[in-house]
């Protein structure tokens, strides 16, 4: 796409967030058409679904941040003078264009599509067919933004297509495609791994550990393993598997009070051998594939450790390699469970809800990556440009 410059990307941003302000009945009535003919068996998704003024307040915020945000296009990387005379110069350039397939969450067709266009890349989106009349309006309102300002709307494309549409397209685009992003559960990025032919960058699994040192300040930890647990239970950075050091003081007083104010908060307990010695009326954990498996609900998994390195190992194996906390008071455990653990983002002494662009000072995100190619954790507007090295000679040749 051709490369606009940042007045210009900012006129259409600007112009987005007053059609969205303007048209709010609009698109409440078009969500609300999504919501009606929702199966609501799945509740996370169907809480990811829901749009409300201090959502559309949250999408206005999302742009305004990326439009104040420094365009990361053309940035000078490194600039040397060679020896041969040569002048070499790395600057960030846009991927081009972006691929996202996501469910339910109509917001990621405003946050993926404004940082894209910031970044000069074309976005597909690629939206279930759960929230069609939300994306469908949303996209409309991009266009109408787009169109404001002469830019052609081929920037920002909505995709609708089935699930075998899909596989085709992916096996065979019938349009340049740089980057796919799959926002979502094991079975959509299994399907795109197979399937796609370009890069693929992972993102949204979550599968998320704590682990309570023997050291861990004991009502601290109460408090984040509850907000991390309950407080968005549909959000790739919930709780889903806590460990705890049996070494800990009071270890079956502490897992008692765990175990009460869990169920306070209707969560379903799984426990592991030594913690159902405890814990005799919870559910003993039969298959230990569960230990890999993201939740996305009220039900977690407790388990018991010797000490620091055979949590980190547990979490090492089966973690979805997005996020992990350790509660303790004893600095050099918590050094090296940082350094040790596999996760995109790791914590000392708080919640893994935090695990997202705006919590963690990036701004608005295309999603939350788990793999180490090209980046890893919320990717922001700074992470959605690749590089392009510019070299300046006078006649030189290669001998």
């Amino acid at each position: 796409m051709k490369l606009l410059d940042t007045t210009l990307k900012n006129n259409v941003l600007e112009s987005m967030t007053k059609i969205l302000d303007k048209n709010r009945e609009a698109l409440l009535q078009a969500n609300q058409k999504d919501l009606d003919a929702f199966n609501k068996e799945d509740q996370a998704m169907f809480d990811r679904l829901i749009l409300n003024n201090q959502k559309i307040d949250g999408m206005i915020t999302a742009i305004n941040e990326v439009k104040a945000q420094e365009d990361p296009v053309n940035q000078i990387i490194s600039d040397k003078n060679l020896k041969n005379g040569l002048q070499v110069t790395n600057r960030t350039a846009p991927f081009g264009t972006i691929m996202i397939i996501y469910e339910s969450r109509p917001d990621v067709t405003i946050e993926a599509a404004v940082l894209a266009f910031k970044a000069n890349n074309k976005i597909l989106l690629k939206g279930g067919k759960e929230a069609i009349y939300s994306n469908k309006i949303l996209v409309d309102f991009w266009h109408k933004a787009l169109a404001k300002n002469n830019v052609s709307k081929d920037y920002i494309k909505r995709m609708q297509m089935d699930r075998t549409e899909t596989q085709a397209f992916l096996k065979n685009p019938t349009e340049q495609l740089d980057l796919i992003v799959p926002r979502g559960g094991e079975r959509l990025i299994s399907f795109v791994k197979e399937h796609a032919t370009c890069a693929v960058l992972i993102s949204g699994r979550g599968n998320n550990y704590i682990y309570v040192d023997e050291s861990a300040d004991w009502y601290k930890t109460l408090a984040i393993i509850i907000n991390a647990k309950t407080e968005k239970i549909s959000a790739c950075n919930a709780l889903d598997k806590i460990l705890i050091n049996e070494n800990i003081e009071n270890f079956d007083m502490k897992l008692k009070e765990l175990q009460s104010v869990l169920k306070e908060k209707s969560v379903t307990m799984l426990v592991d051998e030594d913690v159902k010695k405890v814990l005799t009326n919870e559910t003993l954990i039969a298959d230990n594939n569960i230990w890999k498996e993201e939740f996305l609900a009220l039900k977690c998994c407790i388990g018991a450790v010797n000490n620091l390195d055979e949590a980190i190992t547990i979490i090492n194996e089966n973690s979805g390699g997005h996020s992990a906390a350790i509660m303790t008071k004893n600095n050099e455990n918590a050094h090296n469970f940082m350094q040790q653990v596999d996760c995109a983002a790791v914590y000392k002494n708080a919640s893994t809800r935090f695990t997202d662009g705006g919590q963690l000072g990036v701004g608005a995100e295309l999603a939350i990556s788990t793999d180490k190619l090209h980046h890893r954790g919320p990717l922001g507007l700074k992470e959605l440009v690749t590089n392009k090295y510019y070299i300046f000679g006078e006649g030189q040749i290669r001998v």
